[in-house]
C-alpha cells in the first residue's frame, strides 16, 4: 500500500500535460503563417513541452534518396544531429511509421529497431514515440519524440502526437500549394510581360 501511496504522490507532483492548451497553440501557429520553417519550429517546440519530453524531431521523406531529412528539431544536440543520414532502408521504426501506425520503442539503447543506438545511448535517449505525417493517406514524414527515462506512452500521448504530426503535415501541404501557385503566377506574368513588351 505504501507504494501505490508514493507513487500516487510522485504522479500528483508532476506538471500536468496540458494538451488542449498546445494543440489550440499549434493550430493558431499554423493558421495564421506561411512561414513554413517557423510554423514546424513551433509545433515541435509545443509538443516537447506539452508532453514533458526531452526532445522532438520532425523529418520528411526524401522519395528520391529514401532519406529522411530533418525539418524542425527541440531539444537535440548538434553531436546528435551529426551522427549520420537516417535512412529508411535502415531504419525500422521510421520503415514502420510510415506504413501508417505509431512505433514505441521502450528503450532505443537496445532495441534493433532504432538505427543509431550508440548515439542514443551518448545523448541520453531512452523510450521513443514515433507517428507518420500523413497528407492524404500518404506518408511524408515522420515525428518523434524522445525521453531521457524509461516511459510509457499512453493513448492520450499517442494521440496528441498523432493530431499534432497531422496539423504539420496540414501546414507542410499548404506551404507546398502556396508555392506551386506562386510559381505558377509568376510564370504567368513573366510570359504575359515577355509577350506583351516583345509586340
Amino acid at each position: 500500500m505504501m507504494k501505490d501511496d508514493s507513487s500516487t504522490r510522485r504522479q500528483a507532483e508532476l506538471p500536468q500535460k496540458d494538451y488542449y492548451k498546445a494543440l489550440h497553440q499549434a493550430a493558431l501557429t499554423i493558421s495564421s503563417s506561411l512561414e513554413l520553417d517557423q510554423v514546424l519550429q513551433s509545433v515541435v517546440t509545443s509538443i516537447t513541452e506539452a508532453m514533458q519530453v526531452k526532445a522532438c524531431g520532425l523529418r520528411l521523406l526524401d522519395a528520391e534518396t529514401g532519406q529522411l531529412r530533418l525539418s524542425a528539431v527541440n531539444g537535440l544536440s548538434g553531436e546528435y544531429l551529426a551522427k549520420g543520414p537516417v535512412s529508411v532502408v535502415n531504419s525500422p521504426i521510421d520503415s514502420e511509421a510510415l506504413g501508417g501506425s505509431p512505433v514505441y520503442i521502450p528503450d532505443v539503447r537496445t532495441d534493433p529497431r532504432f538505427q543509431y543506438k550508440d548515439a542514443a545511448r551518448q545523448e541520453g535517449l531512452v523510450s521513443v514515440l514515433c507517428v507518420p505525417l500523413e497528407v492524404h493517406g500518404n506518408a511524408i514524414g515522420v515525428m518523434r519524440v524522445y525521453t531521457d527515462h524509461l516511459s510509457d506512452f499512453v493513448e492520450d500521448d499517442i494521440q496528441f502526437l498523432s493530431v499534432l504530426a497531422s496539423l504539420a503535415a496540414l501546414a507542410i501541404e499548404n506551404a507546398r500549394l502556396y508555392e506551386n501557385i506562386r510559381s505558377s503566377y509568376h510564370g504567368v506574368m513573366n510570359a504575359f510581360w515577355g509577350s506583351h513588351v516583345s509586340l
